[in-house]
């Protein structure tokens, strides 16, 4: 599995952006460029099951690792969601399975710097690298957003 890094500099406060990340209103809309449709169905506290779902039903089965608010939430990929039903022991969860996808925000210079870096394997580092500028320029747009 490869690591992938992706940063953005937002002129708004980590609080909002932050909001902006996890809101249940907010969360579809910068995922959008990922699958159109996408949706978290979590509480985001530490420990809580997410599932990352596409407007199919499909997608991804992980855990909050660590929620830090305002400042860090790292989330483990433990296995997907093929035909609305949760797996964990096939080759395809296995490929992901321990994954983490971590997201940062630091305050610089009176900015927001957002970081990203998650563990992707060889057959989506195109897709990512493709599809992560597109969702952090909406994440940009909704948090500088007046």
């Amino acid at each position: 599995m490869k690591r992938q890094e992706f940063s953005i500099e937002l002129d708004a406060p980590r609080e909002k952006v932050w909001d902006i990340l996890w809101g249940k209103e907010t969360y579809p809309q910068w995922t959008a460029p990922f699958s159109e449709g996408s949706r978290a169905e979590t509480d985001w506290k530490e420990g809580s099951k997410v599932l990352f779902l596409n407007a199919d039903n499909e997608g991804m089965v992980a855990r909050i690792a660590k929620h830090i608010p305002n400042e860090y939430m790292s989330i483990e990929h433990i296995g997907v969601m093929m035909d609305g039903i949760e797996h964990t022991e096939n080759e395809k969860s296995n490929d992901w399975a321990g994954a983490l996808e971590n997201y940062t925000l630091k305050t610089v210079n009176g900015k927001t710097l957002l970081l990203v870096d998650m563990g992707v394997t060889e057959e989506y580092e195109d897709f990512f690298n493709e599809t992560w500028p597109v969702a952090l320029g909406k994440i940009k747009e909704l948090s500088e957003k007046k």
